[in-house]
């Protein structure tokens, strides 16, 4: 039962630093478009990258 005295506390200090880190995310406005990201890999490059002449 003394492992729960150090377990207990420790779960919720992770817990914290984990909300704290995915509210910190929400504000810095990182879900901000969703959509952006999934359809730029759909779009061609507008330079061609050269090849290495090896």
């Amino acid at each position: 039962m003394d492992i729960l005295v150090w377990l207990i506390p420790a779960a919720l200090a992770l817990g914290l630093i984990g909300l704290a880190a995915f509210l910190y995310a929400l504000r810095s406005g990182q879900f901000e478009d969703l959509d952006g990201a999934a359809a730029r890999i759909l779009f061609d490059d507008e330079t061609p990258r050269k090849k290495d002449p090896r």
